[in-house]
């Protein structure tokens, strides 16, 4: 049986005092089948790191059925239902009938500070993110923590370069385009030489991920848990690491690839919300080659007019907000947009001439 197909056992993990008040982070839980993420989880859960947990088990059963373990474990009392979900895909599904089921978990609040939700092998976690990231119902009641890959080691690179008919999108290099952090599981199972080869195809794909290395899933809790990946307090370190990232013009799946560009000056908001929104939903921004650039995940450090905060920009595939951070610009600081988008059939150049064309107004760059 494969290890992807085993139910973690859930146990009794110290009890802690939650203040009803308080915002639950999820994590997703992603990656291959057969990548270790069921035995990463069942790590997560039998570790002593003081948080109890509630698991959501995204697994496709005998049929086309989706079934979903609600799941909460406290002072050795398990608390679980089952429910079953409309036949279909993952994310319509769960964009359908998820709600209730997070609305049910959460009735129990009190009784765990942490969700895990592990999605299938093939599953878009950008789809089941959004549902957290941006659903005014949960918002007050949970919030999106980070997007981990686990990768396998010994299989990864062959999942990565997997040619796929034409219009369908590669799973394994999705999953890692949307990664906050990804973990390359089984190191055990190659030689330096092919994990450096999967390690640069990794950052090919995705250029600000956090890559672990492990064996049998075995991993720091800490660079795992808490991530605050989507929310305002990742803003200095995004605008650290930005610095850092380079466009990636050479890569193995000759679509999918990390571009970035820095615009000095500050823009108009307005002006900056026509063009996301051409690039995100309408699509009508295309590579030399006229093929529209599809943006999988966006990050970015923004400079409004008349706004003394840096603005932070998130996207998941259509879905982005624009929300100030804590950090000022200082007096002296030069104002500079500082944005990253992966995905597929980008290209750098047109997408800073594009940027720039639309969000200037004769006085909003220099």
């Amino acid at each position: 049986m494969e290890e992807e197909d085993e139910c973690p056992e859930l146990v009794p993990i110290k009890e802690e005092n939650v203040g009803p008040t308080a915002q639950i982070p999820v994590t997703i839980i992603t990656g291959y089948l057969g990548a270790g993420k069921t035995t990463l989880l069942n790590y997560i859960l039998t570790e002593q790191h003081n948080k109890r947990i509630a698991v959501i088990l995204n697994e496709f059963g005998e049929g086309s059925a989706l079934e979903k373990s609600l799941a909460v474990s406290q002072a050795g009392e398990l608390y679980e239902e089952w429910l079953e979900l409309r036949n279909g895909c993952l994310c319509c599904s769960v964009k359908d009938n998820g709600l209730k089921a997070i609305e049910n978990l959460m009735e129990k609040k009190g009784k765990f500070d942490y969700i895990l939700l592990e999605t299938t092998g093939l599953a878009d976690p950008g789809a089941v993110a959004s549902m957290f990231w941006v659903d005014a119902e949960l918002g007050s009641d949970v919030y999106l923590d980070g997007i981990v890959t686990v990768i396998d080691a010994k299989y990864g690179m062959q999942h990565i370069i997997e040619e796929k008919p034409e219009g369908l999108v590669n799973e394994a290099a999705r999953q890692i385009a949307l990664a906050d952090l990804t973990i390359i599981n089984k190191t055990d199972l190659v030689n330096d030489t092919e994990l450096g080869q999967l390690r640069d195809a990794v950052r090919s794909i995705n250029g600000l991920v956090k890559i672990l290395e492990t064996q049998k899933s075995r991993v720091d809790l800490s660079q795992v848990l808490d991530l605050h990946s989507f929310d305002t307090k990742d803003g200095v370190r995004l605008a650290e690491k930005m610095q850092l990232v380079r466009s990636n013009h050479a890569h193995l799946d000759k679509t999918m690839l990390t571009v970035t560009f820095e615009v000095p000056g500050s823009v108009s908001e307005e002006l900056l919300n026509i063009f996301i929104q051409n690039l995100l939903w309408e699509k009508s921004i295309k590579n030399e080659a006229g093929l529209p650039m599809t943006v999988i995940r966006l990050k970015g450090i923004i400079s409004f007019q008349q706004k003394q905060k840096k603005v932070m920009l998130q996207g998941v595939h259509e879905l982005y907000e624009l929300d100030d951070t804590p950090e000022l610009w200082a007096d002296q600081e030069p104002r500079i947009n500082r944005v990253i988008f992966i995905g597929r059939n980008l290209d750098g150049e047109i997408l800073k001439k594009e940027f720039i064309s639309a969000v200037s107004n004769n006085q909003s760059l220099e």
